[in-house]
């Protein structure tokens, strides 16, 4: 993929600088024990519409033992969660939907590019493209290990009622 294709160049990214921890994202979002998907936000930009974060996949995560016995592999589904929780930072961060908290309203266009193992630091770049206030949030998503794709695609968030 031609750099110029890139959301953000991955080599940009500086893991020394990071924006929002682990603790600073459980405050805006609800995922918690297998199911966190992000380690810390490490790009923000607003006036651009880009968002960047990461998860460091640990060497016993949940899906290991089971998913490629052997050659174990991080599902794609759970690349598009991780997509999913950078983008509800992103919304909550930046009060897009107030009050609201945010939910999975599609994907559209997913490739997997490459494979995600134990020990790789997963980095997941969006941009927001249509935005409408208190209904609909869309980003194309780019995931990489290194400076390898791995996964894009375009997700969509909606917001959820209070209670369910």
């Amino acid at each position: 993929m031609a750099r110029e294709d890139l959301i953000l160049d991955p080599a940009s990214i500086d893991f020394d600088n990071v924006i929002a921890d682990l603790e600073a994202v459980r405050k805006t979002n609800p995922q918690r024990y297998e199911m966190e998907q992000l380690s810390g936000i490490v790009y923000d930009d607003v006036e651009a519409g880009i968002c960047a974060g990461y998860m460091d996949i640990a060497q016993d995560a949940f899906w290991v033992r089971g998913h490629m016995p052997g050659m174990p592999l991080m599902p794609g589904v759970l690349m598009c969660e991780m997509a999913a929780q950078v983008s509800t930072w992103y919304v909550v961060v930046h009060d897009l939907m107030p009050g609201k908290r945010m939910g999975f309203g599609g994907l559209d266009e997913v490739k997997f590019r490459g494979i995600v193992r134990p020990g790789d630091r997963l980095l997941c770049v969006l941009k927001q493209t249509r935005y409408r206030p208190n209904r609909m949030l869309v980003c194309a998503f780019q995931s990489f290990v290194g400076n390898t794709m791995v996964a894009e695609g375009t997700i969509r968030g909606i917001p959820l009622p209070d209670q369910i």
